[in-house]
């Protein structure tokens, strides 16, 4: 745990003194672009938050090969190597369309060539699921689902990025419950070692969100842009399939834990579900409103829950720590129904069903009361910059 410890420290320090960097070059040079009609925000505004993202990142990574404790998820180095490919050819053409604006296809494209990137060439696939002895035996259904499933999680992450800390402290939340997670169900496996891939990628993006957060507190000083939340997804998408996607199924099965644990067999893959349960949401119902409308999945528009949760009423700020809690009680949920189950605590799922009971019903009540009234915007306004969506 120590080393996972100062892997989160270093990399928060690592990230926070780069994105000071990129701030001052970003101003320096003026490498922010116009304001565009669908954006929140009022002043121009530096998108490059994400180069100091994927620099701390990649940075941690690296260090992490000359760490003997981490020399496992170096061997073999190509699932490493490929991600960190991945990742840079991400962050690359989100600074790109974060200066002017890509064409969705592009963007797309790219990201599916990411996706191959971590699933043929690093050997990333979903080779199981946790559904009994359900095992993927094709090798080209393996990689068109796991590429799918990279593709969506980044996407879902990007489409949430629109409020000031938004992204960055909902990944913070959600990647700090499946490091707990992680770490628990390695010991629980019997596994010699607890290092591997899955919590080691947690724990970087922990220190990564950690680093960033300050900078984009609102009001944000700086955006993390298409490149920091595309990376952040991607890397979540490793982190959960790395684990979920290639458990031993029978490890899982109900038929051996018995039918009081049944719960306890779709636990491993709904909690990596979960810590992005609002990502998605929003991801299904933008894709869908757009698509009905006879527009792009990728098209913008000013619909997403963000923007919704702001014509409630909510002031930006509110709005951001009603998603956190909203992530953080559902999240934090089934893993106490994990937990409680494999402690052997007194009613197993109880004590997580009834804290999520409580902390959905308390989310319900801060959602739906407004802090303030809505009130439109006129042009003399100037309201506090959020994120672009």
């Amino acid at each position: 745990m120590k080393q996972y410890l100062f892997t989160i420290i270093l990399t928060a320090a690592i990230t926070f003194v780069l994105t000071w960097a990129v701030l001052r070059v970003s101003l320096r040079f003026k490498l922010y672009p116009e304001i565009r009609d669908r954006d929140v925000h009022t002043r121009p505004t530096p998108r490059l938050g994400g180069v100091a993202i994927f620099l701390g990142i990649a940075a941690a990574m690296g260090i992490s090969a000359a760490n003997p404790f981490f020399q496992s998820i170096w061997m073999p180095p190509q699932t490493m190597w490929s991600i960190l490919g991945a990742a840079l050819l991400i962050a690359v053409i989100g600074v790109v369309d974060d200066l002017w604006d890509l064409d969705w296809m592009i963007k797309l494209g790219a990201q599916f060539l990411a996706a191959g990137i971590l699933t043929i060439g690093g050997g990333l696939q979903i080779l199981s699921l946790p559904f009994g002895d359900l095992i993927v035996f094709s090798s080209w259904l393996s990689i068109t689902i796991t590429m799918f499933a990279i593709v969506v999680v980044m996407n879902a992450v990007n489409f949430i990025d629109g409020l000031d800390g938004l992204v960055a402290g909902v990944c913070l939340i959600a990647n700090g419950v499946f490091f707990a997670y992680s770490y628990i169900f390695t010991r629980d496996s019997g596994a010699s070692s607890y290092f591997n891939l899955s919590t080691f990628i947690a724990a970087v993006l922990i220190g990564a969100c950690i680093g960033f957060l300050p900078w984009n507190w609102s009001p944000a000083k700086l955006f993390m842009g298409d490149s920091g939340a595309l990376v952040l997804g991607l890397l979540m998408a490793v982190s959960a399939i790395s684990l979920t996607g290639q458990m031993d199924p029978s490890a899982l099965d109900p038929e051996r834990l018995g039918r009081s644990q049944l719960l306890g067999a779709f636990i491993p893959i709904l909690l990596p579900l979960m810590v992005v349960l609002l990502p998605l949401l929003d991801f299904g119902l933008a894709v869908l409103r757009r698509m009905h409308a006879g527009k792009s999945p990728f098209s913008p528009d000013r619909k997403h829950l963000h923007h919704r949760m702001l014509d409630l009423g909510h002031r930006d700020r509110d709005a951001v720590l009603i998603f956190y809690a909203w992530t953080a009680v559902i999240s934090l949920a089934v893993l106490l129904m994990y937990v409680g189950a494999r402690e052997d605590w007194p009613g197993q799922y109880l004590p997580g069903v009834g804290f999520g009971v409580v902390g959905i019903a308390a989310c319900l009540v801060l959602t739906l009361k407004p802090s303030r009234r809505a009130v439109p915007a006129t042009p003399d306004s100037d309201p506090t910059p959020v994120e672009p969506s």
